[in-house]
């Protein structure tokens, strides 16, 4: 079907490929891009706008010998194609199919495995030392976009690798944008650096003219040198990575191959630090992408000839809940603020930021950043609202525990995507938040069970000032079960039994009802059901008297064993009762379809229903 693409099988394949073959074969990858993404699912706008870098790269380099780390990783699709998976595609994200992200275990020319940014630089240098105390001879190229160089982590590395001189290349894919639109100084330098091309048409002529002039011209250029400094910022004021020790090149063209391979093969000879600027369109050569990237971003099965958000069901989600009623507080409230982390979209916070943009805070890909600027607004009075990803809020555990925490500061940590998410695999589940704020002293934990829940965990988290906390929830359609009337900051009774007690969390809530239904209708059981909405802290005293005279108790949690509710129930029963937990189990859990991953694990109804028949003999 494709006169180019499906003659690759490893990245030499196309080293003797002309310039007009290459171009013609990043045509054909993009159209196999659309159709196998259109019916697959999977990272759509981020794979089309780096075909040709990924092209160039493979073409001038020499993988695996020569070291690919890609930042994040869901711009990896090119790049697979090129190392022999095309085949792969059939079942890309799929249960036992290929990762949307690179994989260490499914090639050799996978280097550095990541779901989250601003990593690779820091893996690069630690490549770089152990190359050169090996004495070894080749090139490490760390291929991270501009959202990523917003990560406190990325600057780290290059704090560093400026200082250590480190032959490292750094190939910056810059198309302004994370999932949503790039925020920050760094992203109005970068828009500046693309913009100006006044320095290097000055520094290049000027050589060019002094060259001519024999010994003299030579002098001049030498005492020209040093007022580089002057000339670079009276022309140019934003040459950050110069200044950081870096050799800039750039900015060029990310979709010129001609040019890209140029460039790559020049920087090869350059000594110490490079960093290569390239300028690239998020979602190329598809038009409803190039149009609006951020809704082809993550995209599921849709028509090509439709833009992919036409195609969606319109379903009320939690990160809708969230965003409308923060809004509606917020109105009525001058002291609350919402702060993300480069996910205005995926958090529900969009409507926030077009209604109340001077109490809206985009920190871009910074965690860390956006906790502890939230810690300083509670900290003189005002009532901060961080919206994150459960799997993105590991990157600020210290702090959480730190500056939110130990000061008992009344930050509210709305934590989406609590639990498994789908496809994108093991770098984003949620399934350790429990196990990591448990811990934590001073923090409230909660859970609410539907979208009415989360309502009024909002609305009482607004006038709570006690210190910190967490509401977790997870993805997708925001359910509703009832509307009790009960404290929302204490445990709910759902179903009454004497036979046995099941403790369920958040979303797990729904699934312990059915299952108590097949128990009582199949099994003639009676099933006392307790929505544990608060996780933390549990009066256990008045929840062992609500058990009563039951024996056997079932914990669901969708998190991981090792130290989640279950974990600190078993801990303050102190073996009165016989228990059964049920969550995740010590391990990371595969990409697949929401559904596959629960019955795999142990978490779907079926399941549920009977590892409990087994727990009662």
């Amino acid at each position: 079907m494709y006169k180019l693409l499906d003659e690759i099988k490893e990245p030499k394949d196309i080293k003797e490929y002309s310039i007009k073959d290459l171009t013609r074969l990043s045509v054909e990858i993009r159209d196999f891009l659309l159709k196998s993404i259109s019916t697959t699912g999977g990272h759509l706008a981020s794979n089309l706008g780096v075909v040709e870098l990924t092209i160039a790269l493979h073409y001038t380099f020499d993988s695996p010998k020569d070291k690919l780390i890609w930042d994040v990783g869901h711009q990896c699709y090119t790049h697979k194609l090129l190392t022999g998976r095309k085949d792969g595609f059939k079942n890309l994200r799929a249960l036992d199919g290929m990762s949307g992200f690179i994989k260490r275990n499914e090639s050799e020319h996978d280097i550095f495995q990541a779901g989250h940014s601003s990593t690779s630089i820091s893996a690069a240098i630690g490549m770089a030392k152990a190359r050169n105390i090996n004495n070894e001879d080749h090139h490490i190229l760390p291929i991270i976009g501009d959202g990523a160089m917003t990560g406190g982590m990325a600057f780290e590395a290059m704090n560093y690798l400026g200082h250590s001189k480190e032959k490292v290349i750094i190939v910056l894919n810059d198309n302004g944008m994370s999932i949503d639109k790039n925020v920050g100084a760094l992203a109005k330098a970068l828009a500046n650096l693309r913009s100006s091309s006044a320095y290097d048409t000055v520094k290049k002529d000027t050589k060019f003219i002094l060259e001519k002039v024999p010994k003299i011209g030579e002098k001049i250029e030498d005492k020209l040198s040093k007022v580089k400094n002057s000339l670079k910022y009276m022309l140019l004021p934003n040459m950050l990575f110069e200044e950081l020790g870096f050799t800039y090149v750039g900015p060029i063209d990310g979709h010129n191959i001609s040019q890209l391979v140029e460039t790559l093969k020049k920087s090869k000879k350059i000594k110490g630090p490079v960093l290569i600027h390239t300028i690239t369109q998020k979602g190329k050569g598809y038009l409803p992408a190039e149009r609006m990237p951020e809704n082809f971003h993550g995209v599921g099965q849709f028509d090509p000839f439709i833009e992919a958000n036409n195609n969606k069901k319109s379903v009320i989600k939690y990160s809708h809940v969230f965003g409308r009623k923060i809004l509606d507080l917020a109105k009525e409230n001058k002291d609350i603020f919402a702060i993300t982390a480069a996910m205005p979209s995926g958090t529900g916070l969009l409507p926030f930021k077009k209604e109340l943009p001077e109490r809206y805070i985009d920190v871009g890909i910074a965690e860390q950043n956006a906790t502890t600027v939230a810690a300083g607004l509670a900290a003189v009075g005002k009532k901060p609202f961080f919206a994150v990803y459960s799997t993105f809020l590991q990157r600020a555990y210290d702090q959480v525990l730190h500056d939110v925490c130990i000061q008992n500061l009344p930050v509210v940590f709305c934590i989406d995507r609590a639990g498994i998410v789908g496809q994108d695999g093991e770098t984003h589940h949620g399934v350790f938040d429990l196990s990591y704020l448990l811990s934590i002293p001073n923090m409230m934990v909660l859970a609410p069970k539907d979208g009415y829940e989360l309502e009024r965990m909002i609305s009482f988290a607004v006038n709570y000032k006690e210190g910190p906390i967490a509401i977790r929830y997870p993805r997708g359609e925001a359910t509703q079960i009832n509307e009790s009337r009960q404290l929302i900051t204490n445990y709910e009774i759902l179903r009454q039994g004497k036979d046995l007690c099941i403790l369920a969390v958040g979303n797990m809530v729904e699934k312990a009802l059915n299952v108590a239904d097949q128990l009582i209708e199949k099994d003639t059981l009676s099933i006392k059901v307790i929505n544990m909405r608060k996780i933390k802290p549990i009066e256990f005293e008045k929840l062992k008297n609500e058990i009563g005279s039951i024996n056997k108790i079932v914990t669901i949690e969708d998190n991981v064993l090792i130290g989640g509710f279950g974990s600190m129930i078993s801990q303050n029963f102190n073996n009165q009762f016989n228990l059964l937990n049920i969550g995740f189990k010590d391990e990371f859990v595969e990409h697949g379809d929401t559904k596959a991953l629960f019955k795999k694990h142990g978490l779907s109804k079926e399941s549920i229903y009977n590892q409990i028949k087994e727990f009662l003999g």
